[in-house]
């Protein structure tokens, strides 16, 4: 009786297994190009998101990009372009200059980022700000407001910081959404794979910091690929596939050297 009640068991777990994989699918499926003018909605079940705009009934692509669907809200995702900067957004910027009040920082947009010391999250010696932040420094923040020739950032909440260490890459800001993934399923999947600690800025910019540098350079490998072909069906498995074919290589490449070091010892003795 409990070899009976154990395979149901099982064989309605790996069913649950297919079902979530259809789903993931599906949802790949659903990437779609769309060109600006095309219908990608109608009715007035459908709300308009970015990248979109309501003609009568109809919900129109305002730009070229990936079409994309949430509950009753339609979207695009731009495949191009330049980060336009948002209030709340998460950047990662490097500091170019110290003023005698705060830091001058490159957030790889239309207009410099400036850290004032009462935004940098703890106590500045005022005589001397290169103590806390200094040239080159690669700093995490967000974007507390856009001015007419400034955008102003704050590092007053958890996570924003300095970043030590690791490396920093940069791919197209429109990229972003398809490496985090929905709900951060495609950049959890990165770091599990990857052992790495990896912050994604909302312009563009990533911070990957590993136990190893060969992790570093598979996360990077991995967030790459996603950038160049942020558009085709069934990323998340074709991204899945590709980290486990590198870790077996590398695994495979360890062995062989591993073998031709202890080889040498026998040789020698």
């Amino acid at each position: 009786m409990t070899e009976k009640k154990e395979t149901r068991e099982e064989k309605k777990e790996k069913e649950t297994k297919l079902e979530e994989r259809s789903a993931e699918e599906n949802k790949e499926k659903e990437r779609i190009v769309v060109v600006p003018g095309e219908v990608i909605a109608s009715g007035s079940g459908f709300l308009p998101g970015e990248g979109t705009r309501r003609e009568g009934q109809d919900i129109v692509a305002a730009r070229f990009g990936l079409f994309e669907k949430t509950d009753k809200i339609v979207k695009v995702i731009p495949l191009s372009g330049v980060y336009i900067p948002r209030v709340g957004n998460t950047v990662i910027g490097q500091v170019i200059d110290v003023t005698f009040n705060g830091w001058i920082v490159d957030i790889l947009a239309p207009h410099l980022g400036f850290l004032s010391v009462t935004e940098c999250g703890g106590y500045v010696n005022k005589k001397d700000l290169t103590e806390y932040y200094t040239f080159k420094d690669a700093l995490v923040a967000k974007i507390k407001a856009i001015k007419a020739r400034g955008i102003d950032l704050t590092m007053r909440e958890k996570g924003l910081r300095k970043l030590e260490g690791g490396m920093l890459i940069k791919i197209n800001p429109t990229r972003v959404p398809r490496v985090i993934g929905r709900e951060g399923s495609m950049i959890n999947i990165i770091k599990d794979e990857t052992g790495c600690n990896i912050i994604v800025g909302q312009n563009g910019v990533i911070w990957i910091k590993g136990r190893n540098v060969e992790g570093e350079i598979l996360a990077k490998k991995a967030i790459e690929l996603i950038a160049r072909k942020p558009f085709i069906e069934g990323l998340t498995e074709k991204v899945k596939e590709f980290l486990h074919k590198e870790r077996k290589s590398e695994n495979k490449e360890a062995y062989e050297v591993k073998e031709r070091g202890e080889r040498k010892e026998r040789k020698k003795n």
